[in-house]
């Protein structure tokens, strides 16, 4: 029989906190390995646009690795396979987790931000480089503000996915959200009501990232300006023609 009655309990009641701390080691996860993540994927986009094949055949084979290979599979090598082959190399759960997902989202954003480069007209290198502007100096000032444009929509896309991936953390023993569900629940026989408080959480995580995501596109919109220009042209017109807002001289 399902009991509501330990829903309610551990999403309002819930003494120990379970699934608060739960919750907090799930975003500290998907922020870290995200983090780390774009800074690879950065480095593997630019790698793979070098004209140098020592560079190019390295991204490609690392991308082909880990985008072509389950992250379950992953984690499992970097836990149970590592020790095997390097004894000594017994990393702790949470450790191996961090490795594994940022190794992953790695690959991923590298195609992503390789996509964003490439958008960016060439010319604007170009006319950067005839203001003797160095590489570096234009990438940073010319076009990764305007890559970034392209780059966050997905961006927020997987680290929307990151914060349900952390999931898997929970066959190492990590004690995220889905873990604490399954480790708690199957001492007290209420796997399903804890798995359902599970989702909850994962749901307001996800809202809340929802709306941070808006809020960074906004600002990065090259149009907000124009918008907001266009919205008081109009307002102003408004108070002109019903006479609202104005003052008459006296």
């Amino acid at each position: 029989m399902f009991r509501w009655d330990q829903v309610w309990y551990y999403l309002f009641q819930d003494p120990n906190l379970y699934f608060l701390q739960a919750a907090w080691i799930t975003l500290w996860i998907s922020v870290v390995a995200q983090a780390i993540g774009i800074v690879l994927g950065f480095f593997l986009a630019l790698m793979r646009t070098s004209k140098y094949p020592f560079l190019v055949w390295p991204a490609r084979a690392y991308i082909w690795f880990f985008r072509g290979s389950p992250l379950l599979v992953q984690v499992l090598l970097l836990w149970a396979g590592l020790p095997k082959v390097f004894p000594q190399a017994l990393l702790p759960a949470y450790a191996c987790v961090l490795v594994s997902f940022s190794l992953n989202e790695g690959a991923y954003m590298s195609e992503i931000i390789r996509a964003a480069l490439g958008s960016v007209d060439t010319g604007q290198m170009e006319a950067a480089k005839a203001l003797g502007m160095r590489y570096g100096l234009a990438m940073r000032r010319i076009i990764v503000p305007q890559a970034m444009r392209v780059i966050i929509p997905p961006l927020g896309n997987e680290f929307n996915n990151m914060l349900k991936t952390t999931s898997i953390a929970s066959v190492i023993g990590v004690m995220e959200l889905t873990g604490t569900a399954q480790i708690y629940g199957s001492q007290t026989f209420i796997t399903f009501e804890l798995l359902i408080v599970a989702t909850i959480y994962y749901l307001i995580l996800t809202t809340i990232w929802e709306f941070i995501q808006r809020w960074i596109e906004n600002r990065f919109d090259p149009d907000r300006g124009n918008v907001a220009v266009a919205v008081a042209q109009e307002k102003s017109t408004l108070k002109r023609l019903t006479g609202f807002g104005t003052q008459t001289a006296r």
